[in-house]
């Protein structure tokens, strides 16, 4: 390893690839074992976790420790040690007998951490021994001279926190996502202007429909950037269907959705961090009258149970996964499903029911129950859906999950029509076929209150 390549590390900071150690050998096993089940990674013997460089005493004394832990592994862990200046590199490379254990125990690196596993977790997460992980395979479709264009960089490097100076394939190469000349899945996934064209079923479908059932559809999108921007893409078509809160804290007005943020977005960075790829199904979101649903393809990963969701994470996607708790869209590791139970306790809703089988995993959040009945609460509907658009009396109805335009919305549109919370596009003639509404300063006023 050369100067400019250790500092292009330290400037990337630890991650799913990289261990920064300020000095000795206390607990390099653990960090040599979990960078040899995963793709493999760089300990720096010298760097503080600050990304100081301290500096390692006794290099050579180092590197018969080093030698030697590596050697207790069972099997034997393959490394290369290099003195870069006062840093000692130890450099794991893939390995290809996982799984790979210190003392009989069994460890695996997720984000930047490095946690005990079974040996039979290990066994069943790899599926056999030498299994390599969909996310970490080539992608022939992605091509450096179409696909990695300035504005792609730009908006990844940003997300990743990656340096301004550094060289785009040199910091592709030290996070893993490019390995001998080709660009990985999740690499691609990450870069992606239209998922599709490298994983024609990595995109995600979303889905509203009127009352329980999926008799009748309302509304439908489809989402297929980038991993990333998805994630954002699916949470606001989600919002955007649900009911919404209005509440007024010192002369400011917060919004309050039916359901709770922070908890529709973790579980949409689970169902797309953790998906199969392999499966020709995409991730899909059902917004029903009573409940939302997210479901992706792939059940449990190997060497998880049930009891398991809340307190372990093998993550099904781990090259993926580790870039994603770099952009800071996972949270914290092995804590998803416990989160999400957490934050719908904290925010008075039911705590969302999981289903697992062996091809699916859905996330199902109950709706509260509203009083539509209500000539207020139908009112305050109309006025928060007619501050976002203008809209029909038909549109207006298929937005509140109505067959057809109920008797209670005429009488409803009639009476904000005379308090004149509402008007007319086309005043001039009110029963237009083209005749829509749209919210006034009057109507506004009263969303405020």
């Amino acid at each position: 390893m050369k100067k400019m390549q250790l500092m292009n590390l330290i400037a990337l900071g630890e991650g799913f690839t990289t261990e920064f150690k300020r000095s000795g050998t206390s607990n390099l096993d653990r960090e040599i074992c979990a960078f040899a089940n995963a793709t493999g990674g760089v300990i720096l013997i010298g760097v503080a976790d600050n990304g100081e460089i301290v500096g390692a005493d006794d290099h050579n004394r180092l590197k018969s420790e080093v030698q030697t832990i590596a050697r207790s592994a069972e099997p034997p862990v393959a490394v290369d040690i290099a003195s870069v200046g006062k840093v000692l590199s130890v450099a794991i490379p893939e390995q290809h007998s996982k799984p790979y254990s210190f003392g009989g125990k069994f460890f695996m690196r997720e984000g930047a951490s490095s946690q005990q596993m079974s040996r039979h977790e290990i066994r069943e997460f790899f599926f056999k021994e030498g299994l390599i992980h969909f996310d970490e395979t080539p992608c022939v479709r992605f091509s450096f001279q179409d696909d990695l264009t300035a504005e792609v960089w730009s908006l990844f490097q940003r997300r990743a926190k990656i340096p301004a100076d550094m060289e785009p394939l040199a910091v592709l190469a030290n996070l893993h996502l490019v390995k001998d000349g080709s660009m990985s899945h999740a690499g691609a996934w990450l870069l992606a202007k239209d998922i599709r064209k490298f994983t024609v079923s990595a995109d995600a479908a979303c889905a509203l429909f009127l009352g329980n059932d999926k008799e009748r559809i309302l509304d439908r999108r489809g989402f297929s950037s980038d991993i990333y921007s998805m994630i954002d893409e699916v949470v606001a078509y989600i919002l955007s269907k649900i009911n919404v809160e209005y509440i007024i804290k010192y002369v400011k007005r917060e919004e309050r959705p039916e359901l709770p943020e922070e908890a529709l977005r973790e579980a949409v960075v689970n169902a797309l961090a953790h998906r199969d790829y392999r499966s020709t199904a995409n991730v899909q979101v059902y917004i029903f009258k009573d409940r939302v649903e997210i479901v992706n393809p792939g059940g449990l990963p190997a060497g998880m149970t049930e009891a398991d969701l809340g307190v372990k994470s093998i993550p099904r996607n781990p090259l993926l996964f580790g870039i994603l708790h770099r952009m800071e869209a996972v949270e914290h590791i092995g804590s998803g499903i416990r989160r999400i139970r957490n934050l719908c306790k904290d925010y008075g809703v039911a705590k969302p029911r999981i289903e697992i089988s062996e091809h699916w995993f859905t996330v199902t959040f109950s709706r509260p129950v509203v009083p539509e009945s209500q000539p207020d609460y139908l009112e305050l509907r109309v006025l928060n859906l007619l501050e976002k658009s203008i809209l029909s009396k038909s549109d207006l109805s298929k937005r509140l999950g109505q067959k057809s335009v109920s008797g209670q919305l005429n009488k409803v549109i009639r009476k904000l029509l005379a308090d004149e919370s509402i008007g007319y596009t086309i005043p001039e003639k009110p029963a237009s076929r083209l005749q829509q509404y749209r919210i006034t300063e009057k109507g506004k006023l009263r969303l405020t209150k």
